[in-house]
């Protein structure tokens, strides 16, 4: 299994990417935690990155890149692995087919997490995190459960709202993740690895989905991937 989980902010991805991750035994890879662990370790490509983000500059696709081949080589990616937030644009994408190509182990497929509009408004600005834990919960979702105890404090979860969750920055992370980000579904949908997920709904009922997609994938092979679409149940 070699996937690129690709929607909106809010759609769910790193949520079910940590999921598919526990149930299939394959890492989730992130680039901010790369960037973050390659800066930690002083490595050369982490200098380069910190010399880059100490300028506030965007770290080059190229020192990207490179994190993402050492990480890949690892142990625990030999069966497959989990792109959250990456690639972000075409030429990320074009990039990370060649360095795959290069390794002999390319994409299998890109799963679009697929969210009405008015519900990542929603989803986003009902995003609550723990104080202590970091627990990411919404307030929207049918499963919420402000009871839930928190693992460090053993008390209900200190729940609060973050700054980026305002309408406004979201509307303005939308409007980004549209400009840069969507043109990747045309582009994984000529090369027929695209498949599309009805993200709206809960956590189970999405992962569930999720998974039909794959496992559709994984017994049909890559060619049929241009046509499945795994949609919400009639009521």
């Amino acid at each position: 299994m070699r996937i690129v989980l690709l929607g909106a902010p809010g759609s769910g991805k790193g949520t079910q990417a940590q999921r598919l991750m526990a149930e299939y035994g394959i890492p989730q890879i992130s680039t901010g935690d790369l960037l973050r662990q390659a800066v930690a370790s002083g490595s050369e490509l982490g200098l380069k990155a910190k010399a880059a983000m100490d300028k506030g500059e965007l770290v080059a696709d190229s020192v990207v890149i490179g994190m993402i081949r050492a990480r890949i080589t690892e142990q625990d990616a030999q069966a497959g692995f989990i792109f959250d937030g990456f690639p972000r644009n075409l030429a990320q994408a074009s990039a990370l087919d060649d360095l795959l190509d290069d390794i002999g182990k390319p994409l299998a497929s890109a799963v679009l997490m697929d969210v009405d509009h008015g519900v990542l408004l929603k989803r986003l600005s009902g995003r609550r995190t723990c104080k202590a834990c970091d627990k990411v919960a919404n307030v929207h979702q049918p499963d919420f459960d402000a009871r839930e105890l928190c693992e460090v404090t053993g008390q209900p979860h200190d729940y609060f709202q973050r700054t980026d969750d305002n309408e406004e920055t979201i509307a303005k992370r939308l409007e980004v993740y549209a400009a840069q980000t969507e043109p990747l579904v045309e582009y994984y949908h000529r090369q027929g690895k695209l498949v599309s997920v009805d993200a709206d709904g809960g956590i189970d009922e999405v992962y569930g989905r999720l998974v039909s997609a794959i496992e559709t994938l994984e017994r049909d092979g890559i060619a049929t991937a241009m046509t499945v679409e795994i949609d919400a149940p009639d009521p």
